[in-house]
C-alpha cells in the first residue's frame, strides 16, 4: 500500500479524517474513520501490491451475521485484486433488523440517494479510497452475497453514475422490503414472495431512487441457487424484471448457455454489450458465492483484460500467477490443544436459523486444509451451507474447508456459515475442534 504524503496528512486533519496506517506486503486494513457514516459501519480495505496508478474498486458486501474481514477470507475477491490490480472495500454492517449484522435496504432513507444509512457510508468509503489510494473514478463496482447481495442492487439503483457495474448473489429486486419490520424472513412480504410486482413497477422503483437521472444505467450480473429457501430462487425473476424494465430490454434473453456444469446463464445484449446476466446455479442452496464464481463476476466487470502495472510506490512486484494457487492437499493438524478459537453466532426464527462460525487459528503454525466438528445439544439439522463443505451423522456435525479457504495462517481466521431447521430450543454447540484438536 502507497505511503500516504505528508500533505494529504496535513489536510485530513484540516477536516478532522484520521488515516489509517499504511500497510504492507497486500494485508486487509482497518479503515476507522472514512467520512460520513450514518449506517455506524466498519470498513476495511485490501490494496493488492501490483496495481495500477488508478485502480478499480470493487465493494464486496457479507450477508447477514457476516462481516468484511469474514468475507475478504470466505470468498475469492482478494485473490482476483491480487491477480488483476483492483482494490476491494469490505464493509461491515451493523445494522440488526432483528436478524444481525444486515445492510439496510429496508429504510426510507436506505432507497433515496444522498438519504443516509448504510448507502451513505458506503460512498463514503468508496471516495476515501478513489483519494487515498487514486481509485479509478469510471471503474468502481460493487458486489455481495444474500444481504450483500441486496445492498448491491441498492447501490446500483441509487448511484448508476458511481457503480458501472454489479454481481449480485442470492440478492432481491431493490425497493423489494416495506420497512424493517418487512426484513426478517419469518415474516417477509419480500421474501416470501409476496411482492410480485410487473417490471413496470420494479423499474419505476429503480427510477425514482434517483429522480430526473437520464444518465446510462450500470450493468447486473445476477445468481441465484434453484434450492435456495432462504431466499427463494423466484426472487431471481424478479430481478430480472426489476433491470430488464431499467435498461429497456425484452423479457426474452438473447441467448442462452451453460459456462460451467450446473450454470445455467441467460444473457441479455444490445447494441454491442450485455446490461444483462441471470445465473442460475442448479442444486444449490444459500451457499453462493461458490468457487470460480468471483473469476466470472470480475470477468463481467471487465477486469480480467490483463496484468497490472506494478504501482511505483511499492517498487517492481512479481505480477500474479496466471492461474490461483493450488490448495495444499495435506492436513496440518494444530500442534497443541486449545490452539484454536472458534466463534459461534446464530440468527434464530420459529422453526429455522442461520449460524455463522469463525474459526481463528491462535497456534505460531499455519493449518492446509481444515476440517471442523461439534456436536448439537438439540435436534438441530443443517440443510445448507456457505464457504464449507458440510455433513451430519446424527448430532454430530462435520465441516471442511472448500477450494479457496483451506489455508489459515496463524493468527489468521476463516468465516464459514450455514442454514438448519430445529423444534424445541435452539441451543449453541458447547465444544468444537479443529482437525481433532479440542479449541479453547
Amino acid at each position: 500500500m502507497a505511503v500516504v504524503a505528508l500533505a494529504s496528512t496535513v489536510l485530513a486533519a484540516t477536516v478532522g479524517i484520521v488515516l489509517a496506517p499504511p500497510a504492507t506486503a497486500a494485508s486487509l486494513v482497518e479503515v476507522t474513520s472514512f467520512g460520513d457514516n450514518p449506517g455506524g459501519m466498519r470498513m476495511h480495505v485490501y490494496v493488492p501490491d501490483s496495481r495500477p496508478g488508478n485502480p478499480a474498486i470493487v465493494v464486496a458486501m457479507h450477508g447477514c451475521g457476516g462481516s468484511g474481514p469474514g468475507f475478504y477470507s470466505g470468498s475469492e475477491f482478494a485473490s482476483q485484486a491480487d491477480r488483476y490490480g483492483f482494490i476491494v472495500i469490505y464493509p461491515t454492517a451493523t445494522q440488526q433488523a432483528g436478524f444481525g449484522n444486515c445492510f439496510d435496504v429496508w429504510s426510507a432513507a436506505s432507497k433515496r440517494r444522498g438519504g443516509g444509512s448504510d448507502p451513505v457510508s458506503i460512498m463514503s468509503m468508496v471516495t476515501y479510497v478513489q483519494r487515498e489510494y487514486g481509485g479509478d473514478p469510471n471503474r468502481v463496482y460493487a458486489t455481495g452475497s444474500s444481504s450483500g447481495g441486496m445492498m448491491t442492487n441498492a447501490m446500483l439503483a441509487l448511484y448508476p453514475d458511481v457503480f458501472k457495474a454489479g454481481a449480485a448473489f442470492m440478492g432481491v429486486p431493490f425497493n423489494c422490503f416495506a420497512n424493517a419490520a418487512d426484513f426478517p424472513p419469518q415474516n417477509s412480504q419480500c421474501v416470501n414472495g409476496r411482492m410480485d410486482r410487473t417490471p413496470q413497477q420494479w423499474g419505476d422503483a429503480v427510477r425514482q431512487a434517483y429522480p430526473g437521472y437520464s444518465g446510462a444505467r450500470p450493468r447486473i450480473q445476477l445468481w441465484h441457487g434453484t434450492n435456495d429457501t432462504l431466499v427463494p430462487y423466484q426472487l431471481l425473476q424478479e430481478a430480472v424484471d426489476q433491470w430488464t424494465n431499467v435498461h429497456g430490454l425484452s423479457l426474452t434473453p438473447t441467448s442462452t448457455d451453460t459456462p460451467q456444469a450446473n450454470w445455467n446463464r441467460r444473457r441479455w445484449t444490445s447494441g454491442g454489450t450485455t446490461p444483462l446476466e441471470a445465473i442460475s446455479v442448479n442444486g444449490a442452496g444459500h451457499s453462493l458465492p461458490m468457487s470460480g464464481m468471483a473469476q466470472a463476476a470480475v470477468q463481467f466487470f471487465g477486469l480480467t483484460g490483463g496484468s497490472p502495472t506494478p504501482n511505483p510506490t511499492t517498487g517492481t512486484p512479481t505480477n500474479p500467477p496466471t492461474n490461483p494457487p493450488t490448495v495444499p492437499p495435506t492436513t496440518t493438524p494444530p500442534p497443541s490443544t486449545g490452539a484454536c478459537r472458534v466463534g459461534y453466532s446464530a440468527n434464530t426464527w420459529t422453526g429455522g436459523f442461520t449460524a455463522n462460525v469463525t474459526v481463528t487459528n491462535t497456534s505460531t503454525s499455519a493449518v492446509n486444509g481444515w476440517t471442523v466438528q461439534w456436536s448439537w445439544p438439540g435436534n438441530q439439522q443443517v440443510t445448507n451451507a456457505w464457504n464449507a463443505t458440510v455433513s451430519q451423522s446424527g448430532a454430530q456435525v462435520t465441516a471442511r474447508n472448500v477450494s479457496y479457504n483451506a489455508a489459515i495462517a496463524a493468527g489468521a481466521s476463516v468465516t464459514f456459515g450455514f442454514q438448519g431447521t430445529y423444534s424445541g430450543a435452539n441451543q449453541a454447540p458447547t465444544q468444537f475442534t479443529l482437525n481433532g484438536t479440542v479449541c479453547g
